[in-house]
């Protein structure tokens, strides 16, 4: 198994938050709104009288709020990420979308929530882990402001077991990028977890092993409902 290399934990410049989105991230982010909404099971409107309150920690550039208020439902989702640069791109995409009433930006740190316990329906983060040097001091802050029978929905990278297969997930999945968006996808992978760190994270935090499951060849998924809400 490769070691893991951190990579920086802010992408802050607007070269990287460009890179980012111009990267043809759609596959995967509707990948990711569909297997939220099965683990909903509201893949038809909620019948709730409010929005489902949602927050998305390490938004980036708000693509996949995006594409979840795409979708049938009542959403609100609160997009949090701690690179102003991101966020301003984000900001571009939310309004071309139409969306500025459906998502909030909020530059805030994952490791420290200004929210109280159990504000949110739904908490979903793709991609944030590998960029903590200390992931649990993240997965505590998702986990305490889940509210009861909310739902925690986390996705991010696997990292590969030798150079040889990061060096081919980089030719296979990012084979029409840029060398900057190549060297991204590449550094990132390095700093991923692997399935038993993660499940090793989630039992100390008192959640289950079986949690947390790979979903790619490149994806692992951590799905867990609090327990008793409207949901």
């Amino acid at each position: 198994m490769i070691p893991r290399i951190l990579e920086p934990e802010v992408m802050d410049t607007a070269l990287e938050a460009i890179d980012y989105n111009t990267m043809d991230h759609s596959q995967v982010n509707r990948a990711f709104v569909d297997d939220l909404l099965a683990a909903l099971d509201c893949g038809r409107p909620t019948v709730a009288d409010d929005p489902l309150r949602v927050l998305d920690l390490g938004t980036g550039t708000a693509l996949i709020p995006i594409e979840l208020c795409r979708r049938p439902g009542r959403w609100h989702v609160t997009a949090a990420d701690l690179a102003h640069a991101m966020l301003d791109v984000a900001a571009k995409n939310v309004a071309t979308a139409g969306l500025d009433g459906h998502i909030t930006l909020e530059h805030l740190d994952a490791k420290s929530l200004p929210f109280g316990d159990g504000q949110f329906d739904v908490v979903m983060s793709n991609s944030i882990l590998h960029h903590i040097p200390a992931p649990p001091e993240c997965l505590v802050e998702m986990v305490r402001v889940v509210g009861p029978s909310g739902l925690l929905f986390v996705r991010d990278l696997l990292r590969p077991e030798s150079a040889a297969e990061l060096d081919h997930l980089v030719a296979v999945y990012a084979a029409d990028a840029n060398v900057h968006q190549r060297r991204m996808f590449g550094e990132s992978l390095h700093a991923a977890l692997t399935l038993d760190e993660v499940r090793a994270l989630a039992v100390a935090l008192g959640l289950v092993a079986d949690c947390v499951e790979q979903t790619s060849d490149r994806h692992w998924t951590l799905c867990w409902r609090a327990e008793g809400s409207r949901i």
